[in-house]
């Protein structure tokens, strides 16, 4: 009877010290979107509206953040090594530099995939195609992931950035040079539809309807001393996070997803648009499936063929932590809900 007495007073011990072991906030930080300091994307985008995380955590009184950091995906990887957030949602190319610098994270599953780009030029210029872009000033911003897309885009016409010359700016900088005639071109993401809609530009090229190698990927990182200290926390951020992915995914909630998302800046007209050549399960799928990987381990050749891994190569797959979604799936039922994707992203259904 003694020794069941000192068991269970050691059970409400240990359960004791476990009930402390807390975080007093989780914050998710990304680059912000113009329209919102905080950063609207994909599922975290939704659950944060929704109010999922929030009423995930409330009862333990942790408060959940979403910090947008203006200057773009450096910016948030530098908060992630410096302790200023838990987890990002971060490019592959500035999270796979980082990861090489030394900045100790886990990936945990996509936080956005298949990710186009455009082609702006003036409305009365005489480019027509990414051939034509021999010579010519190009815009987009060197170190961001659209230097990725920029340069496999090139290569599908024998060409590389040597034969362009570069000129750094993107967002409203970037227009106005285009409309003052200091650059020939602008390459951007999906922001850049926006322009267009305003008539200032003219889409003359895009990934939609191309292979989907040449589509930008990103990642929710979390870094690795939180993630030792507070698995089960942990697991409780991407349960919400595969539980708004699952709602967005649903065909009857598209007109919603886009609503909550046009809050972040983005008009419906731009959303409906750059989201429509393929089913938005496939946009939002929280897969670490083999297209995945594939576009990680290429991104991983090609920044370190321009020469910006400081610490050299690691092992891609060493580096994915993919228990906390498997789990995630399995207790939410959604273990077969999305369609994976080969390594050229095609389905494999």
């Amino acid at each position: 009877m003694r020794k069941l007495l000192w068991l269970a007073a050691l059970l409400l011990v240990g359960s004791g010290l476990h009930a402390e072991e807390k975080p007093e906030v989780i914050r998710l930080g990304a680059p912000a979107i113009q329209g919102d300091t905080q950063g609207i994307w994909g599922a975290s985008g939704v659950a944060r509206l929704k109010g999922w995380f929030d009423e995930e955590f409330a009862k333990d009184g942790i408060k959940v953040e979403f910090p947008g950091f203006k200057g773009g995906g450096p910016m948030v990887g530098q908060a992630l090594a410096n302790g200023q957030i838990e987890f990002a949602g971060n490019g592959d190319m500035i999270s796979i530099i980082g990861r090489s610098s030394g900045i100790k994270s886990r990936l945990l599953m996509p936080g956005s995939r298949l990710e186009n780009a455009y082609l702006l030029v003036a409305p009365d210029s005489p480019i027509k195609s990414v051939s034509d872009l021999r010579g010519k000033r190009v815009a987009y911003f060197k170190g961001n992931y659209i230097q990725l897309q920029v340069i496999r885009i090139l290569a599908t016409e024998g060409m590389t950035e040597k034969d362009i010359r570069n000129v750094s700016l993107l967002g409203a900088a970037a227009t106005n040079a285009l409309r003052n005639g200091n650059v020939d071109a602008i390459f951007a993401g999906s922001e850049g539809l926006e322009s267009e809609a305003k008539g200032l530009t003219k889409v003359v090229y895009s990934t939609q309807g191309a292979s989907p190698r040449l589509t930008a990927q990103s990642g929710i990182l979390v870094r690795e001393d939180f993630v030792q200290r507070y698995p089960q926390i942990t697991q409780r951020v991407v349960n919400v996070l595969v539980k708004a992915a699952h709602w967005a995914s649903e065909p009857a909630n598209k007109d919603d997803v886009f609503a909550l998302w046009a809050k972040g800046g983005r008009s419906l007209e731009t959303l409906q648009r750059d989201y429509g050549d393929r089913p938005l399960a496939e946009r939002v799928s929280p897969l670490i499936d083999p297209f995945f990987v594939a576009q990680y381990a290429d991104t991983q050749r090609l920044v370190n063929q321009l020469g910006l891994l400081r610490g050299g190569t690691f092992d891609i797959q060493q580096w994915f932590d993919p228990q906390y979604l498997n789990n995630a799936l399995k207790a939410q039922g959604l273990e077969h809900y999305w369609t994976p994707l080969d390594a050229n992203g095609k389905r494999t259904d």
